[in-house]
């Protein structure tokens, strides 16, 4: 009976897509409103608030100093982490992240990478033995769908948001930040493009994101470059549905960055 009712379901959203037709009233292709909030928290060295309809996603960038990695000895280094919070969604459950979690802690984690948003050079202090971590915490408020590209929008407006703490006598003040931002080479935005039935859309509600068949993450810098792609879903994707949607999300990520 449930899998009846859910795949009855389903049928009713491909039927209202096919006409265009979203349960909000919105198109295929439409975000819903956006609003980024930068230096959230004093107690982080970057911190941003993003709303994506009911959706609401914070992130925050702590800044320590540790020793780099040994085939790395010249850079710094990034870390995502991702708490899914059980107050944001009844689906999910305190204790280790889950596969939710990690995914998208990953995808975040790859846009930043792959675009090389960061110049990790820049974060050594001293080859082979000291170097600034970032490390990049995303915590989500309420889940309406989206957390994808609300996480990577966050992610990014935290990170331009940092400022790096006193450091003197190899010490660092946190109470006390100083006016050297961390520097982005990029920007990078990510855009996810679901596909349910033979339609294509973005920034799903619950009921749709529930349904879609697959989905495909698209990362993009300035200058429109393809950095980063995820793809998610049990369905296959050809390669006119992989361009179809690549063509989507650069359309999409030129009217996110704006909020950046």
């Amino acid at each position: 009976m449930v899998i009846t009712m859910n795949n009855e379901f389903k049928n009713h959203i491909i039927q209202a897509l096919d006409m265009n037709v979203r349960s909000d009233g919105r198109k295929l292709d439409e975000f819903r409103e956006i609003s980024v909030t930068t230096d959230v928290s004093k107690t982080a060295e970057g911190s941003a608030i993003v709303k994506v309809g009911d959706t609401v996603v914070i992130a925050g960038v702590k800044l320590d100093i540790g020793a780099p990695f040994p085939d790395r000895p010249d850079e710094g280094a990034i870390m995502v982490n991702v708490e899914l919070l059980p107050l944001s969604n009844p689906d999910f459950e305190p204790g280790p992240p889950s596969i939710e979690a990690i995914e998208l802690a990953r995808v975040v984690d790859r846009g930043i990478r792959e675009s090389r948003a960061i110049d990790v050079k820049k974060l050594a202090i001293k080859k082979g033995e000291k170097c600034w971590l970032a490390q990049i915490d995303i915590c989500t408020i309420n889940d309406a769908g989206s957390l994808l590209d609300a996480s990577a929008l966050a992610t990014i407006a935290a990170l331009k948001n940092t400022r790096f703490p006193a450091y003197e006598n190899e010490e660092i003040d946190y109470k006390n930040k100083t006016d050297k931002t961390l520097e982005l080479e990029k920007i990078p935005v990510s855009v996810t493009v679901f596909k349910i039935g033979k339609n294509y859309l973005v920034d799903p509600l619950k009921e749709e994101e529930k349904n879609y068949d697959a989905r495909l993450t698209v990362a993009l810098t300035e200058d429109n470059t393809l950095c980063a792609l995820q793809k998610g879903g049990e369905l296959p994707l050809t390669t006119d549905d992989i361009s179809r949607m690549i063509d989507i999300a650069s359309e999409k990520a030129a009217e996110i960055r704006k909020y950046i």
